[in-house]
């Protein structure tokens, strides 16, 4: 199969996040299972300063009530991809991806509907006639509205997949702001109060839907889990499948990974301690191989549970306990775990900032991953952790449902804690049953450690779903 990714980032070119992930490991595990792989994304300043590219064809040009885009396709052979990026500096030769620190671009919506209508006008300008196109999220949302009103020809046999990563960002603006599809011949129908919901077009278009694990896929279903995308959801729900992501383990591997002090394995587990003992001297905190130690590296934002979280840290601070939070983001959340941290220097520590190497220390060291989300479509650190023997603590949403197993729901096959309630209450209970399980039961937490580490979420296996679903689709 002739299979495009039209993406708006990919790992080790441009990452804001998991997004990226997906964008890099997917096409790979494809193209080791033998299809025909391409990428098309846009060419933002940070891949402009590292390559200086040639163009893939002469200078293209499309129109758009009146206005004239004039833009190149740059091409770029990587780890065995064509990876084709389009060239239109206006709107991507910026600093950021999507946002200028944390104000998003006023004109994001203009500049995604382009891109999307500019890779359909590439793939023919490239002689690429693709199979399946597969769209990511909100920011390609509108290529299957396109190319479902595409009047070339060139795509009659090409199908749509559309991916949704987080629903929650659904790329709503109004119409009048988007010059590239303000005068679409069917673009009313997207319409409601003047506004134009990206996604929910992505939704209708498209060919098939998927998310990016089974149990968010049934949430996507409910009202309360859709971020109000229930009914269209509903409506596709024959078309609609969730895909539990893999985890890179070429990256996250502690038996090799070179940001440790120490490697360890599931035969070698007492060196985890070399690891705690230097995330404990990184972070500032009393060196101690016995206390047990919370880490958590995420964006700070409500998804993520801090409204979960802050309110229970001072009972937390009346057990022997220690805990590290690495991640930036929301500047009130920041200040809350910064006076904490100075509040008590003994026993919590906050990395206002993200490193590789802190959240890779944090992995390794911790004893406990924190993840308290209010939502999660599937989550990668509970997977990391799994691998380095770090036991997760979890809210049962998303694709955490998914990949952690509680170990009072099933005490053989146990690989961390769950709770259910979306309260402060409920996720205090939770680390209290961990704390408790960590000091009486020293044998089965080591059990439970082998076993988290032995689990395995593949790309290959993912992969391997996808091709199903592609194959039912030609």
């Amino acid at each position: 199969m002739n299979i495009v990714f039209a993406i708006s980032e990919v790992e080790d070119l441009v990452k804001t996040g998991g997004l990226a992930d997906v964008g890099k490991a997917l096409p790979l595990a494809l193209l080791d299972a033998g299809e025909q792989i391409s990428i098309i994304m846009p060419y933002y300043n940070a891949i402009a300063d590292e390559y200086k590219l040639a163009d893939a064809c002469a200078q293209q040009t499309l129109f758009a009530e009146g206005k004239v885009y004039h833009y190149n396709i740059k091409q770029l052979s990587w780890q065995g991809l064509n990876i084709y990026f389009i060239d239109y500096p206006e709107y991507f030769a910026r600093d950021g991806l999507y946002s200028s620190t944390y104000e998003a671009y006023q004109d994001n919506a203009e500049r995604f509907s382009f891109f999307c209508g500019a890779a359909l006008n590439a793939l023919q300008a490239l002689s690429i006639q693709p199979d399946i196109i597969h769209c990511h999220d909100w920011h390609t949302a509108m290529l299957p509205f396109l190319l479902r009103f595409d009047q070339s020809g060139y795509f009659n046999q090409t199908k749509t997949v559309f991916t949704i990563h987080n629903a929650a960002f659904q790329g709503v603006h109004k119409l009048d702001d988007i010059p590239y599809l303000r005068h679409h011949p069917a673009i009313l129908s997207q319409i409601h109060g003047g506004y134009i919901n990206m996604l929910q077009s992505g939704i209708e278009f498209a060919t098939k839907v998927t998310t990016v694990s089974p149990n968010y896929a049934k949430e996507l279903l409910t009202d309360l889990g859709s971020h109000g995308l229930h009914d269209r959801l509903v409506m596709r729900q024959q078309d609609l499948s969730g895909i539990l992501n893999g985890c890179d383990y070429g990256q996250w591997n502690p038996q090799d990974d070179a940001y440790l002090p120490q490697n360890y394995s599931v035969d070698t587990l007492h060196d985890k301690k070399t690891c705690k003992l230097a995330l404990q001297e990184l972070s500032h905190l009393p060196q101690n191989p016995d206390v047990p130690l919370l880490g958590m590296v995420c964006r700070l934002t409500e998804q993520k549970g801090f409204g979960y979280l802050v309110p229970i840290l001072q009972d937390l601070m009346h057990h022997n306990v220690q805990m590290v939070i690495v991640g930036t983001g929301d500047p009130t959340v920041c200040m809350d775990l910064d006076e904490f941290a100075q509040n008590h220097p003994q026993q919590f520590a906050f990395i206002n900032g993200f490193s590789t190497h802190h959240a890779h220390l944090v992995e390794a060291g911790a004893d406990f991953f924190l993840m308290p989300s209010q939502f999660e479509p599937c989550g990668l650190n509970q997977m990391y952790s799994l691998a380095y023997g770090t036991l997760p603590i979890v809210r049962s949403v998303g694709g955490l449902k998914d990949t952690v197993i509680d170990q009072c729901q099933d005490k053989e096959h146990a690989t961390g804690f769950v709770f259910d309630a979306p309260t402060p209450e409920a996720l205090l209970a939770c680390i209290r049953r961990a704390l408790l399980f960590y000091y009486e039961h020293p044998v089965q937490f080591r059990e439970m450690q082998i076993r988290g580490m032995q689990t395995r979420f593949t790309w290959e296996a993912s992969a391997e779903s996808y091709l199903a679903l592609y194959r039912t689709m030609i």
